[in-house]
């Protein structure tokens, strides 16, 4: 089944419709190009130019869903009405139909037909006065020109510039685009960043006070009730001063009260003393030397608050032991604690932890390993390791 041509655009009609009616009226008023007798005119009277007249009609009908057709059928009308008395109203559409023809047509035909007509102007101008050897030959150049020429180069400049607004425009998109996923790239690490600073600050404390209360109530002695009491007010306060200064940060607008500042390994000590107090036999060597990058003291911090934590969690009793020492232009950090065969920790977890501390590590372009490692003592001894490297480098902000 032959394809359809698809409706010509409204405007098509009414140019075509214009363009009969305007040579009607020509016709019927006995207007011309030429005078009936003229040696040119093969076929004289007002009629046969009708015939190409109504041709180019039909064409501009064409003129936008098949340009490359309606430009070589309207050639042939334009030739034929040559022939003719003539009519300006053929002329006028042709001319329309050569601006369509490279606006709308392929863009092999918007590029040649320019370069086409410029050449068949130039040989119209040249040849006739070669020929002739009078002035007047010239305007058969101008005419020609004017007719094909000037139409095909105006219908490239449209084009181009239509083209040029439209690479902007796509151009506008793609920005959009981009910043849309930038956008959505940035909450997305800004939450992750948030989820990680929470999980560090919050689940060491209540591990603390899950565990202790445990102890609290299991034991009926008012002495470790105390003790565990003071332990689990000590997690409160210093879980509740972590969350204020998180929200202080959240909620910082350059007003004239300032977040408290980020954790430092200047804090390890205070750390450690906590570990302690939770009861955890705790050993810090510590050598990482002065003037760290923040984001690396920021994340060797909470990874050994992170570690410190599941050793509480997870560990068996025993001795734990924090290193951190710089070599190579990085900051090398090890935990180590007792790792035992409990089914169940003695505080609910998440499982974030390792995710967080691993986070840490790649947002400095560092490494991070934790698991199951023999120990040094006797045979069948194991303990869980953390080691991380953070690179001495200005990172992402983890």
């Amino acid at each position: 089944m032959a394809a359809r041509l698809p409706r010509p655009p409204r405007f098509d009609l009414w140019a075509a419709l214009a363009g009969l009616v305007g040579g009607l009226l020509l016709w019927g008023s006995g207007l011309g190009l030429r005078k009936a007798g003229d040696p040119q005119v093969l076929f004289d009277g007002g009629g046969p130019l009708l015939v190409p007249l109504a041709l180019m009609s039909g064409c501009e009908l064409l003129r936008r869903t098949a340009p490359r057709t309606a430009l070589l059928t309207g050639t042939l009308a334009l030739a034929a009405d040559l022939t003719t008395q003539g009519s300006i109203a053929t002329i006028v559409m042709y001319t329309d139909l050569m601006y369509a023809a490279v606006l709308y047509g392929p863009p092999t035909t918007a590029r040649r037909l320019p370069w086409i007509t410029g050449m068949l102007s130039i040989a119209a101008t040249l040849v006739p006065f070669a020929v002739l050897r009078v002035p007047e030959a010239l305007l058969i150049g101008v005419v020609t020109g004017a007719v094909t020429f000037t139409p095909a180069s105006t219908g490239l400049i449209v084009r181009n510039h239509r083209e040029a607004a439209d690479a902007a425009l796509l151009r506008a998109e793609q920005t959009a685009l981009l910043a849309e996923m930038d956008r959505t790239q940035a909450v997305t690490a800004e939450r992750a960043r948030m989820a990680r600073e929470l999980h560090d600050m919050v689940a060491n404390h209540l591990s603390a006070i899950a565990i202790h209360s445990t102890a609290a109530l299991s034991l009926d002695d008012a002495a470790t009730t105390r003790q565990a009491l003071g332990v689990i007010r000590e997690n409160s306060v210093a879980g509740l001063a972590e969350m204020r200064r998180l929200i202080g940060i959240l909620r910082d607008d350059g007003g004239d009260t300032e977040p408290a500042a980020a954790p430092t390994l200047d804090g390890l000590n205070a750390l450690i003393d906590a570990a302690r107090s939770n009861g955890l036999d705790v050993t810090l060597d510590a050598d990482a030397g002065e003037n760290l990058p923040a984001p690396v003291e920021l994340a060797a911090y909470r990874i050994v608050q992170e570690s410190l934590t599941n050793a509480l969690k997870h560990g068996s009793k025993g001795a734990v032991r924090v290193r951190l020492d710089r070599h190579d232009g990085a900051l090398r950090i090890r935990v180590t604690s007792p790792y035992g065969d409990r089914d169940t920790p003695l505080a609910p977890g998440s499982g974030a932890g390792l995710v967080g501390m691993r986070e840490r590590a790649a947002l400095l372009h560092g490494t991070f390993e934790a698991g199951p490692v023999a120990g040094p003592g006797a045979a069948g001894d194991k303990i869980w390791a953390v080691r991380a490297t953070l690179p001495l480098t200005e990172g992402d902000l983890a």
